[in-house]
């Protein structure tokens, strides 16, 4: 298998099974795509919507159309990178593993005396599997292993390494094995210092760490005083985002994952277990009980340091305690459920300053991030992971990338947002006589509003029930105040027919949706052309407003996309459409941006496939072009240049190897680069060149050096 061009992420249900993926591979092929990207495939319980409540991983799905419609899909000719879940299964009678009792035993983490087992998250259903045992990888994995062996699966997803008990010694199994490609959804924290991938035999992860630089790139910090004073006026919230992520997170080591911590009790019986589960900065740590203390990494140990457990449980995580092999490893397969469910799961739906920031595999504090910060990030992409996967959304994701894109702009105009948010509660007082919803509760609802605009009444109803039960202040999953999650869902449904509120609600929102887009396109031209493997989310070659599962796994319009398409590619060179419509929300104006992101991903993926050497192999060299403009080279055959913010009087300062002439790949401007004069005061360089005069009308230039004129 070659390293992708680009993956295209399918999520497979009955309805959309192998045999409607195959009807797509010629769209997809044309668009550029050169490896599909498939939702786990394996037998999962009957009616699963989503395929990671596997029953029978010896099998592969019927429903989607079994085995003999898998390889007829691989024959199709796109590569195959399928998602597998290692760390679980479905429970149940389906599963004939779990129905009995020796066979439960020896394939899941079961205690037989008194029946407890280990669950994914907080997920009764979900049961833990023992994938370190030999004969368990080898009954888990052995039909994975044949596809990967006969050519239908190129490379492999692995979901949740951190769930298991050894992921380094798993991820060596699936290499011994002969699995060349993996990926895994590792979940890296972007704090200070930023946490690195373990050394494992991987591609790398499924970018999350990307999707977090992209969209903090485009956040104004100028904006971030007056976005937390609104935030703390209206909540009453005044501390940093990690103190309310520790609340949080203690909460739910307390609570819903009492029966974990009442567990690792039973084998050692320390005091500080669940607070030291809550403040570990990281996921989880990688000590190996097999080796000993040397198994522990620098970050394991400063991570361990930095929970602040008591010393006695800090010299047990760190295995220099002996007899407690069995307990650090249960704690190392729980603290990622605590901070996954503390953090992901409850802390951003309180912490709502700016909701673009509450993304998986970002925090919240981490306001906006520089442009030398981007190029440091994508240096470091280019020699550790160089074709790890780059994502602006998933189905795991709280918002799409476009979603997140608009409200992003809203620390650029963090004082007129102020403003806006003050008159709008002042006029929709009327709705809320009770005081329901509550600030952060508004605050969240008008932000999504911008972020999603236009939207209908269910999505929204859907997008709050589960907004306000993971918030978990006034409901919650498990003890449900339906009338009160009514009285919010009243309010914000009516704000969709409020002609007070909408009159002065649009013509800001048309504003946030123009800029908005502008960000969205710059960060797809960025996921395209820095360091690591393009990911395509199911029908985001489009602008996709999408919100939290399930919203984001709503059917595609493939009929739409292909008409598209067919026009783009007939387009010069990606042209951005001339019938932009001055109000985004119309359908002229979709349309147009539409065919704009669609031209843009086309002739990016194109300029790929024409080049792979340079995108696959070649080096990230960063232009400098100031503060406010992402631009660089990959090896000496492309250039990209992005604006930012303030980039109209920049200009870029190029190399003495970029002198010739430039064509742009996506219907901007030609650039013709002098050679430099040791005279001038370049002292050889090729002169400076406005960055106003390379970028088109959305400040993006993706160039290809003509070589005949070099």
């Amino acid at each position: 298998m070659s390293i992708p061009r680009a993956t295209y992420r399918i999520q497979l249900t009955p309805d959309q099974d192998f045999a409607a993926v195959r009807e797509l591979v010629p769209y997809l092929r044309d668009l550029g795509i050169s490896h599909l990207y498939l939702s786990p495939s394996l037998t999962a319980r009957s009616g699963s919507t989503h395929g990671y409540d596997v029953v029978d991983p010896t099998t592969v799905s019927e429903a989607l159309g079994g085995e003999e419609g898998l390889r007829a899909l691989a024959a199709e000719g796109l590569g195959i990178v399928l998602d597998v879940v290692p760390n679980h299964m479905g429970v149940g009678d389906e599963n004939r593993w779990w129905s009995d009792e020796e066979e439960r035993v020896r394939v899941f983490d079961y205690d037989p005396e008194d029946g407890w087992y280990r669950r994914f998250f907080d997920i009764d259903d979900l049961a833990g599997v023992r994938v370190e045992d030999p004969d368990v990888f080898a009954l888990t994995h052995d039909k994975v292993l044949e596809l990967v062996r006969d050519g239908v699966v190129d490379g492999l997803r692995i979901d949740h390494p951190d769930g298991l008990a050894d992921p380094a010694g798993y991820l060596r199994r699936l290499r011994d094995a002969g699995v060349a490609h993996v990926w895994v959804e590792k979940i890296l924290s972007a704090s200070h210092p930023v946490e690195e991938l373990p050394d494992w035999p991987v591609e790398g992860t499924v970018g999350y760490e990307f999707l977090g630089d992209a969209t903090a790139l485009f956040v104004d910090p100028a904006g971030e005083g007056v976005l937390t004073q609104l935030f703390a006026e209206l909540t009453g919230e005044t501390r940093p985002f990690p103190e309310v992520a520790l609340e949080t997170q203690i909460s739910q080591a307390t609570t819903t994952f009492a029966r974990e911590v009442a567990r690792l009790r039973t084998l050692l019986d320390v005091p500080g277990i669940a607070d030291a589960l809550a403040s570990l900065p990281v996921y989880r740590t990688y000590a190996d009980p097999a080796e000993g203390p040397s198994s522990l990494s620098e970050a394991d140990r400063a991570a361990i340091a930095a929970s602040g457990a008591p010393d006695e449980l800090q010299r047990v995580l760190r295995l220099e305690e002996p007899g407690h092999e069995s307990f650090v490893t249960k704690f190392q397969q729980t603290s990622p459920p605590v901070m996954a469910k503390g953090v992901e799961d409850t802390a951003f739906y309180r912490y709502v300053r700016l909701l673009a920031l509450n993304e998986v595999g970002h925090e919240p504090d981490r306001f906006s991030l520089s442009v030398a910060d981007l190029h440091a990030r994508n240096q470091h992409r280019s020699e550790h992971q160089p074709h790890g996967l780059l994502t602006t959304q998933t189905h795991d994701t709280k918002r799409s990338g476009d979603v997140r894109a608009r409200i992003g702009v809203l620390a650029s105009v963090a004082e007129e947002w102020r403003d806006a948010v003050t008159r709008w509660r002042g006029i929709n007082a009327e709705l809320r006589p009770d005081g329901v919803p509550d600030g952060g509760e508004e605050l969240t609802i008008y932000q999504t509003l911008l972020g999603a605009w236009p939207i209908t009444a269910d999505r929204l109803e859907a997008f709050l029930e589960k907004a306000l039960r993971e918030a978990k202040l006034h409901t919650t999953w498990a003890e449900p105040d339906e009338r009160y999650e009514g009285r919010v869902q009243e309010f914000a449904v009516a704000l969709l027919s409020h002609e007070p509120f909408l009159a002065d609600f649009v013509p800001f929102a048309a504003r946030i949706a123009a800029e908005g887009r502008r960000s969205a396109l710059a960060q797809t031209l960025l996921k395209l052309t820095v360091p690591g493997v393009p990911d395509v989310y199911q029908g985001d070659e489009l602008e996709t407003l999408s919100l939290v599962d399930p919203d984001n796994r709503r059917e595609v319009d493939w009929e739409r996309r292909r008409g598209l398409l067919a026009d783009v590619a007939a387009a010069d060179r990606g042209a951005p459409a001339d019938d932009a419509s001055d109000d985004p929300f119309s359908a002229a104006g979709t349309d147009a941006f539409d065919r704009r992101k669609l031209a843009l991903v086309h002739a990016a993926l194109r300029l790929r496939g024409e080049l792979e050497d340079t995108f696959s192999r070649g080096a990230y060299r960063p232009v400098d072009a100031g503060e406010g403009t992402v631009a660089f080279l990959r090896s000496d055959d492309v250039l990209v240049v992005v604006g930012v913010r303030g980039f109209e009087d920049a200009a870029l300062e190029p190399p003495a190897d970029a002198a010739g002439r430039w064509t742009s790949a996506i219907g901007g401007r030609d650039l013709e680069i002098p050679s430099g004069d040791a005279s001038d005061e370049r002292g050889g360089l090729p002169p400076r060149v406005p960055v106003a005069e390379v970028v088109d009308g959305d400040g993006l230039a993706l160039l290809r050096r003509q070589r005949d004129a070099r």
